[in-house]
């Protein structure tokens, strides 16, 4: 049997989690949790598209896709079918640093989902083949003109990547990968990357629920304790950078988009440090939500935004990234948005957050944390986040006290250090004139209702930037 230990953090609210390995490399993760009969299973594997080489960007989502088109006992759409027919429900993502998949089953099918979960970490390849590449390589590709290519501002995440991280900077592309290396993957560059990537010892399972811990590992190592781990991983590719960026960097787009954006990215610090929820707690502070600086100033008090938002992309491998989001508001221009938000940041850098946006952002983060360790899968994703990334799942239970001890002065110090005009890339959307309101301009004197619902399509656009 597998060894392993048990840790209960103080802060964790009781919360448990024991530790195991198989002889294989596999890392076990169990929480208890007899709350409700239910049980999630989550399955991280170390592998992102910062693991990516030029010319084949893509390959980790690609496979996030393929792990759900059979193995070698199950065919086709089975593990859908199977996870569903039992009251569960699954999904996968992925993202630069890892890729996951999740089942929350009820407790009593617990068993199935381990087993269906081992079936193609150990077996996929049986059933990789030509026909099954090539169908989810046109999924893939579908899927990225309905997300990032046909909706408005659905580029603007991976321009503002690119623009945020140099050339050859393994964060400098984002996990959708690009048209032309979807096209270029051989089914032996697939073979190649799931025989990499896809091994026990290249990945972490964490469990949590109604389970009985003895049985649940006998179930692990019953159905994971044969597949061979694989010693060929390459290191990931440096992500580290200076501090800040030491310019602006900008580009406008000029796209058919509903109206004017203004978007930002500031390098702050790596994911896992004290400096990294300092940062989240300003980001909050700035423009977390309705009662923040921005959306007060811009969208209550100014009138010159419709929607004004500020968050945290956490990178553990490279800076994190703060992520600025305005739209404007009727025909205001970008300059307009642009010297009202230097000039919040340039106040909240001077005079740092008042004791009651201090309690006001830690609440909100404190809230956002325990609803994510207080749902099995929730709970089982974090614990799987802490192992892969920082070696320790047992930080998960301790996040919400780290949160909490954060102090004004470091929300500050990473403030005035960070959240500046020479620390960020800029992304500015300019509206170009919809075909159809072009036409309808020419014949404005013969059909003046053309106008109108050309209008009304752009007022109703959704908003697709993330």
């Amino acid at each position: 049997m597998p060894m392993g230990h048990t840790a209960t953090q103080a802060g964790s609210g009781g919360l448990t989690a024991t530790e195991h390995r198989l002889a294989n490399g596999l890392r076990v993760v169990l929480s208890e949790d007899h709350l409700t009969p239910v049980a999630a299973v989550c399955l991280w594997y170390d592998v992102g598209s910062r693991h990516e080489v030029k010319g084949r960007t893509g390959l980790a989502h690609l496979f996030e896709h393929l792990m759900f088109r059979g193995s070698h006992q199950v065919h086709g759409n089975g593990h859908f079918e199977l996870v569903q027919g039992a009251g569960g429900s699954l999904n996968g993502t992925t993202s630069f640093e890892r890729t996951n998949y999740f089942e929350t089953m009820p407790a009593h099918q617990l068993e199935l989902a381990l087993w269906l979960e081992a079936d193609r970490m150990g077996s996929l390849l049986d059933a990789l083949d030509l026909e099954s590449l090539d169908n989810q390589r046109a999924v893939v590709k579908n899927e990225r003109r309905q997300s990032y290519d046909n909706v408005p501002y659905g580029t603007a995440f991976e321009k503002l990547t690119a623009l945020s991280f140099p050339e050859e900077h393994p964060y400098h592309h984002t996990p959708i990968g690009s048209m032309t290396d979807l096209d270029a993957a051989t089914l032996e560059d697939a073979r190649a990357f799931f025989r990499t990537y896809y091994a026990p010892n290249n990945a972490v399972l964490s469990i949590v629920g109604d389970i009985d811990p003895e049985q649940t590992l006998a179930w692990v190592e019953k159905y994971f304790g044969s597949i061979p781990g694989h010693d060929g991983k390459p290191a990931p590719r440096d992500g580290g950078l200076p501090d800040n960026i030491g310019k602006e960097l900008r580009e406008v787009v000029e796209e058919e988009v509903p109206s004017r954006a203004l978007m930002a990215a500031y390098r702050l610090p790596e994911d896992g440090t004290r400096a990294c929820d300092a940062a989240d707690l300003a980001l909050t502070i700035l423009g977390g939500g309705e009662s923040s600086r921005l959306y007060n100033r811009l969208v209550r008090r100014d009138r010159t935004a419709v929607a004004a938002g500020f968050g945290l992309l956490r990178l553990a491998g490279a800076p994190s990234l703060g992520w600025l989001d305005v739209k404007t508001s009727g025909d205001v221009e970008v300059p307009v948005i642009e010297a009202a938000v230097d000039e919040e940041l340039v106040r909240f850098a001077a005079e740092g957050p008042t004791p009651e946006e201090m309690e006001r952002a830690q609440a909100q983060l404190e809230r956002e944390w325990l609803d994510r360790l207080g749902t099995v899968s929730g709970r089982a994703n974090e614990l799987c986040r802490f192992a892969v990334l920082f070696g320790d799942p047992q930080r998960a239970l301790t996040a919400v006290q780290r949160v909490l001890d954060v102090t004004r002065d470091e929300i500050q110090e990473v403030a005035k250090a960070r959240l500046h005009r020479d620390n960020r890339a800029v992304l500015v959307y300019e509206p170009t004139e919809a075909p159809e309101t072009a036409e309808a301009a020419e014949t404005a004197s013969q059909d003046a209702d053309a106008e109108e619902a050309a209008a009304d399509t752009d007022e109703t656009a959704e908003e697709a930037a993330k």
